[in-house]
Formats: structure tokens, sequence, C-alpha cells
């Protein structure tokens, strides 16, 4: 597994206050990596350390195989930044901003001048070139940042809040440019705030807090082991309760006993784990809704107008699979399928809430 960047205890400390605490991470080469965390996180700290803007206090990083402490230079050739607010020159236009940027790395006219046009034809801002950046949209301002950014062919592009503020239609544009970037064999680093952006591009998603980085997976990753910990929480509450039951009962009275039962019985119905199973079924009829309802593992049926069902049932491994298969036995033709996960905005606020782990 090759790795566009590596961080190795990588600290920094600012007096008294410690914004990033002793970061290990891989991000590995030609991803999307989101990367997140809440306001004074240690985000912001972290990037500028891995793109050489300020030194760590202690520990280091290696960004496109070179050491940010001991080749900085090589580290900066490598890397591309898009950052939140565009800071090209308002009083130039597209070209001049980016060839401004080519002259930055020394890049020859001829292949400034071809390489500026292959990219702006890329990310489709050719049209523009001519116009002053004070007289471009939000999104063609973070287009023409994007040309800028990558004239000198940069292996790994940091993008910081890309699309914030922006219509959802020129959003979608952003989000196509950057799927095309990383087809190309760029890695991309993504640090944003909106969820469904972040979920929707991203392979993998650290998320940091408090300076430490108390998250790490896949974004499917992170909603399985918030499941896993809602279900383990569980548990022992239902436990405690059953055997604070199961006390009661030995001192209550023999006429009173039958309502304690009752209730620890309705506690251990209700007790299994749920989860939403969501259908459309062209032809279904009551039939067919009563036999499901009448499955073991099926606890609710709720109809809709748009015709789809949500069926609650049991949180076990093949229960999914035996109601699906249950309909399609009983002729049913089942045209859309959905299950409800914790959305990656319910995993960020999980996480960022509860004090920090070593991971």
């Amino acid at each position: 597994m090759k790795y566009a960047i590596e961080t190795f205890n990588l600290t920094k400390q600012y007096n008294d206050f410690l914004a990033v605490d002793d970061l290990n991470m891989k991000i590995k080469e030609k991803s999307i990596f989101g990367f997140l965390g809440p306001n004074g996180a240690g985000k912001t700290t972290t990037i500028k350390m891995l793109t050489c803007l300020i030194l760590p206090t202690s520990g280091t990083a290696s960004v496109a195989g070179f050491d940010v402490l001991k080749n900085p230079n090589e580290v900066r050739q490598q890397i591309g930044m898009v950052p939140q607010l565009v800071s090209l020159y308002a009083d130039l236009t597209v070209k001049e901003n980016v060839y401004l940027c080519a002259d930055y790395y020394g890049l020859p006219k001829d292949l400034k001048e071809s390489r500026a046009a292959e990219l702006m034809e890329m990310v489709d801002i050719k049209y523009a070139e001519d116009k002053l950046v004070k007289q471009l949209s939000g999104g063609m301002k973070q287009k023409a940042s994007v040309v800028a950014s990558l004239i000198h062919q940069p292996d790994i592009l940091f993008l910081d809040e890309p699309t914030i503020g922006l219509d959802p239609t020129t959003k979608r544009v952003l989000w196509d440019l950057i799927e095309e970037l990383n087809s190309n064999g760029h890695t991309i680093i993504l640090c944003s705030h909106d969820m469904y952006e972040v979920e929707l591009l991203c392979d993998d998603v650290g998320i940091i807090n408090k300076g430490e980085l108390a998250a790490f997976d896949t974004p499917q990753g992170l909603k399985d082991i918030m499941i896993k910990e809602i279900n383990e929480e569980k548990e022992p509450l239902t436990s405690n309760i059953s055997d604070a039951l199961d006390k009661i009962l030995e001192e209550t009275n023999p006429e009173d006993k039958k309502a304690i039962e009752h209730i620890k019985e309705s506690m251990k119905n209700n007790e299994p784990n749920l989860k939403e199973l969501s259908v459309i079924i062209d032809n279904k009829d009551e039939k067919m809704l009563n036999h499901l309802y009448n499955l073991a593992i099926v606890h609710d049926i709720t109809e809709h107008t748009s015709g789809r069902i949500t069926i609650d049932i049991n949180d076990e491994d093949d229960a999914i699979t035996k109601v699906i298969a249950d309909i399609i036995k009983f002729g049913g033709n089942i045209t859309s399928i959905a299950t409800k996960d914790p959305s990656l905005e319910e995993v960020f606020i999980r996480v960022t809430s509860k004090k920090t782990q070593k991971v």
C-alpha cells in the first residue's frame, strides 16, 4: 500500500495550548480523503504543517514521499492548495493569475501556456480566461483557483471548503471535477463541513477532535462502528432493568406479581434492536402486507402515500434477506429498496462530543 501522506507523532503546541497532539495518520495514494473536525479541533493547524506553512513542535510527516522538515521545497512542488477564500488577484484576469502561479514554479513559457489552456478546458473556465477575477461568480472563481493550484502538476491537492456558499448546481459541477481530478491520479484532501459532500466523494474519512485523531475509516465503516456502539450501550441497560424487575418480583405480593411479569414480558418483546427497511412493491396488496406483518422478525409496517412501505425488523445479519425472500416468494415485485443508516453528520456529532481516544 502506497501512502500520499503519513504523519508520525505530529504535534503542534502554542505556548500552553496543544493544537495537534501526537497525530499518526496514513492517507492512501490516489484517494479522496475527507479531513473533518469542529472549529478549533486542530484541522487547520494540521493542514498548515502538511503544506509547510508552519513547523511542527515535534514529530514529522511525509507528503508525496518527502519529509516536511527535511525537504519542504520538494513538498511544496508536489502539492496544490485551493483555499476556502479564493486568493487570486481580483484585478487580474483568470489567465494572468494562472500564468503568475506558473511563474512562481518556474515553468517555461510554452509549457505554461499549453498547460494553462489544457487545464482551463478541463474545468470549463476557458471561455472566461480574459475576465477579471472580480467579475466572476463564486463557482467560476473556485474553478479558476483549481486551475492555478494545478498548473505545476502536483500529486496532492488540498481543498478547503471548496463548495461553501455555492448553489446546488455549481456544487455538483465541482464534485464532478474533484472526481475527475482523482481519476487522473491526484490525491485529494478535502476539508469540508458538508457531510453529504464528504460521504459522496471520500474513500476514507478522518475526524480530528481536540488535537487528536478521534476516528478514521470509510464513511460506511464509521456508520457501522456507530451502530455497533449504540447496540452495545443498549444491552447493559436492558440487562440492568431485567435484573431490577427480578428483585422486585422476589419481594412482591402474589397478587401484584402478574403485573410485574407483564411489564417484564413487554420489555422482552421490545428488547430486540430494530433497523428500518424501506421498499416499493408495485403489486402489493393487503394479503401480502398481512403476511409480512406476521413474520416473527417484523415489528411494524408503515405505508406511505408515495407507495413506499417502511418495515421495522430485527437487527439481525440475515433479517433483510429473510424479508426480501418472503416478498419474492409471495410474488412481490420490488422496484426500490433501501435501509436507513446513521448519517455521517450523526457520526461526526457523536465522535466529537465524546472524550477522544488515540487510534
